[in-house]
């Protein structure tokens, strides 16, 4: 079974569920462009997370994809948090800001729970990804129980041998180029992490289930090379980020814009997990990762104050602009345009 028909799709594009930059509206116009348009979870109250489905079901009888994280919630580390506030106190006085140490004890990103797996039995989603490994697997059964479709996210050969014994029906290989978090968690050890294309065949060669390749990938050429490696499908995020139907900033967006694109590296400093963004002045500057940052996903709520101040001044020193290595496919265009102009190579051949 190809993946197309694993996941009952005309085309073998995934639209990479992006927190913060995509929700029902970009997923929507995936769906109904034949591809499957995702949506990220991790953000999303109880409430919102109704709402968006309900969307979702409204306009598109097609399939879909929600993500959640599956990461466990950290240990208070108080000697960490009292460093961390240290390191940061020469950017909250320049901008004449209370560094309030107790502002880091909210997470900005949540683990998938029963709760929201109770909304989500209410839609009956055709496909659950999820990032940073599985849920517990009484919850994973839960989410099978009305048929779903199980992916997840691999960045080394010994995760995806993981995910297979776990039983997911297919593996997305995210190599070290894509844009954000890195989905790794059987290591911490980024020197583990390959690039996409030395990173699908590997997995294609070690696996049985198909391999969704992730990472770099921006246009057509990208798509047809993954596939000749045995990608059964890809899944792109950057490109989609100046599509009107995406939530991305204007900040961000005029920084996708700009030569300061070209430049990326993976960093903690926003959330506390390594994840690929434009380097801007606090990594340049604290360096893309640091020890001392907040337990994810601390740091994103460690940050956020600041974050506010700059880009209340049009700055983004202090903002995650999550983007891939390449952002060479990122157009103005709509999602659904976009997503037919990665396969017009393949319909030709």
């Amino acid at each position: 079974m190809n993946l197309q028909q694993l996941l009952r799709i005309q085309l073998p594009i995934i639209q990479a569920p992006m927190a913060g930059v995509a929700g029902s509206e970009l997923a929507i116009a995936v769906c109904n462009a034949g591809g499957l348009g995702s949506l990220p979870c991790a953000t999303l109250s109880l409430d919102v997370l109704r709402q968006e489905l309900q969307l979702i079901r409204k306009h598109t009888t097609c399939p879909f994809n929600v993500n959640f994280f599956c990461h466990a919630e950290p240990e208070p580390n108080s000697s960490r948090e009292e460093a961390w506030r240290a390191t940061v106190s020469p950017y909250f006085d320049e901008y004449g800001i209370i560094n309030d140490v107790a502002s880091i004890s909210t997470p900005g990103r949540l683990s998938i729970s029963w709760e929201a797996v109770e909304v989500l039995a209410e839609f009956e989603p055709p496909v659950v990804s999820f990032h940073f490994g599985l849920p517990p697997a009484d919850m994973l059964a839960k989410v099978r129980s009305w048929g779903a479709k199980i992916l997840s996210s691999a960045t080394t050969v010994e995760e995806a041998l993981w995910l297979q014994a776990k039983g997911v029906d297919a593996i997305i290989a995210q190599g070290l180029e894509a844009g954000g978090h890195r989905g790794m968690f059987l290591s911490d050890d980024l020197n583990a992490q390959a690039g996409t294309f030395a990173l699908v065949p590997q997995i294609v060669r070690a696996v049985k289930v198909p391999v969704i390749a992730a990472g770099g990938i921006a246009d057509a050429n990208g798509v047809a090379a993954a596939l000749v490696l045995g990608a059964a499908g890809v899944q792109i995020g950057t490109a989609y980020l100046l599509c009107p139907e995406a939530k991305t900033s204007n900040l961000h967006r005029a920084a996708l814009k700009s030569d300061a694109a070209n430049v990326t590296a993976v960093t903690n400093l926003f959330s506390g997990r390594p994840a690929r963004a434009i380097v801007n002045r606090l990594m340049r500057e604290l360096g893309p990762c640091n020890v001392i940052a907040p337990a994810f996903p601390l740091a994103a709520t460690a940050i956020a104050p600041l974050r506010r101040k700059a880009e209340s001044q049009g700055s983004t020193d202090f903002s995650p602009l999550w983007a891939g290595q390449n952002v060479s496919g990122c157009k103005e265009v709509p999602a659904a345009m976009l997503t037919k102009s990665f396969v017009h190579s393949l319909n030709e051949a």
